[in-house]
C-alpha cells in the first residue's frame, strides 16, 4: 500500500534519483575538475557502493512512499558493470511509472541494446557542444563528440524516443553552440534541453557572471526559430518547454540560478554509497546503507526515509546568496545531477 510523504513545504516524494558511481571517464569542469578529481584522487571503495539488491530493495521503499519516477546516474553510471541487470529489477518494481537514465554517451554504443532490452524507457545525453574542439576541452579527457552522436544514433535505432539532450551553458565557454544544438537536435525525435551553469559541489569554481540566463538562451534562440510555450508535463518539472511552431520538435530550460523552481520540487537523490540527499546543494546525507546492512526492515527503513522527508525544508536556490554559495555541499559526482 502506498503512503505518500509531504514535507513541510507540502511537497510529496515523487522523484527518486539514484548515483550507482562515483566515479566518470569525463572530467567536465562543471562537476569533476581534473585540477580536484585527478589520478590521485580517493573515489569510494568497492565495498562502499551500494549493490545492485540494496539499491532495487530501497527502491521498492520508496515506491511505497509515493515514488513514482526513477533516474538512474553517476558519476557516469554507464561505467557500472552489468548496468542491465539492475534495470531490469528496477523496472519491475510496483508503483514506478518511469524509469530513465542520464550518461555522457561514451559507451551508449555498447550498451544501449543491454538497457533497452532491460526495460530502460527513456535516456537523456549530455552533449555540451556539437563543434570537436569545444566538446573536448568541456569534457577534458579529449573524447570526440562523434562518438558520442554514434552512441545515441544507436539508441533511437533500439528504439529510444524521444531522447533527451542536455546542454550545460557556460558563459564564454560554449553559449556560441545553443543555435547549432537546437538546429541539430531539432525533430520529435529529441527532447533539447539546456541547462544554466548551477553552483554545485565545491569544486567548479561557480560565479554568477559565467551563467547565460534561461531569457537569454531564449532571446538567442527566437532570433532564428519561432517558438511557442508548452505547459508542464506535471507539477514539479524542472524544465520551461516550448516548441517549434513548425511541428520540428521541443526545446526546455532548466533555471535553477535565474528563475528558481523549489516550490514544487518532488525529487530525492540517493547516493552510490548509500546517504539520502533532499537537495542537489545539500552539505550533508542520511546514511541508509548501514541500517540496510545491519538488517533494518523495509519498514525501518520507510520509517527512516519518511521521517527524512516530513522534515525537509530545502529552497536553496531561492534563497541563494552570497553566504549560501559558499556553504560545503555535496559534489554532483557522489549524488547525480
Amino acid at each position: 500500500m502506498i503512503s505518500t510523504v509531504l514535507d513541510q513545504l507540502q511537497r510529496p516524494l515523487r522523484d527518486l534519483r539514484i548515483s550507482v558511481t562515483d566515479r566518470c571517464n569525463f572530467r567536465c569542469g562543471y562537476c569533476m575538475p581534473k585540477e580536484v578529481f585527478g589520478r590521485g584522487y580517493d573515489f569510494l571503495p568497492k565495498d562502499d557502493v551500494l549493490t545492485f539488491e540494496e539499491i532495487a530493495r530501497l527502491a521498492r521503499v520508496f515506491a511505497g512512499l509515493g515514488t513514482e519516477k526513477i533516474r538512474l546516474t553517476g558519476g557516469e553510471p554507464l561505467l557500472r558493470r552489468q548496468l542491465h541487470r539492475l534495470v531490469s529489477a528496477l523496472a519491475t518494481v510496483a508503483g514506478v511509472h518511469d524509469l530513465t537514465l542520464t550518461t555522457n554517451g561514451s559507451r551508449l554504443l555498447e550498451e544501449a541494446k543491454s538497457l533497452r532490452d532491460a526495460g530502460l524507457r527513456r535516456l537523456t545525453v549530455s552533449v555540451d557542444a556539437l563543434d570537436d574542439e569545444i566538446f573536448r576541452a568541456m569534457n577534458d579527457v579529449d573524447f570526440p563528440v562523434h562518438r558520442v552522436l554514434r552512441g545515441i544514433e544507436a539508441a533511437r535505432a533500439v528504439g529510444f524516443a524521444p531522447i533527451k539532450i542536455n546542454m550545460v551553458v557556460k558563459r564564454g565557454v560554449n553559449e556560441d553552440q545553443i543555435l547549432p544544438m537546437a538546429r541539430h537536435f531539432r525533430g520529435p525525435e529529441f527532447i533539447l534541453r539546456f541547462i544554466e551553469f548551477m553552483d554545485v559541489g565545491n569544486t567548479n569554481a561557480w560565479r554568477m557572471e559565467d551563467v547565460v540566463p534561461a531569457a537569454e538562451i531564449i532571446s538567442r534562440l527566437t532570433a532564428e526559430i519561432p517558438l511557442e510555450p508548452v505547459a508542464a508535463n506535471y507539477p514539479g518539472e524542472v524544465a520551461r518547454r516550448y516548441r517549434h511552431r513548425d511541428g520540428g520538435g521541443e526545446i526546455g530550460v532548466i533555471s535553477s540560478v535565474t528563475q528558481p523552481f523549489c516550490g514544487d520540487c518532488t525529487r530525492a537523490r540517493l547516493s552510490a554509497d548509500g546517504r539520502l540527499f533532499t537537495c542537489l546543494f545539500a552539505s550533508t546525507g542520511v546514511d541508509l546503507r548501514s541500517p540496510l546492512r545491519a538488517g533494518a526492515s523495509d519498514t525501518d527503513l520507510a520509517e527512516l526515509v519518511s521521517g527524512v522527508w516530513r522534515a525537509r525544508t530545502d529552497r536553496y536556490s531561492e534563497i541563494r546568496s552570497s553566504a549560501t554559495v559558499a556553504q560545503p555541499k555535496a559534489e554532483m559526482s557522489l549524488l547525480g545531477g
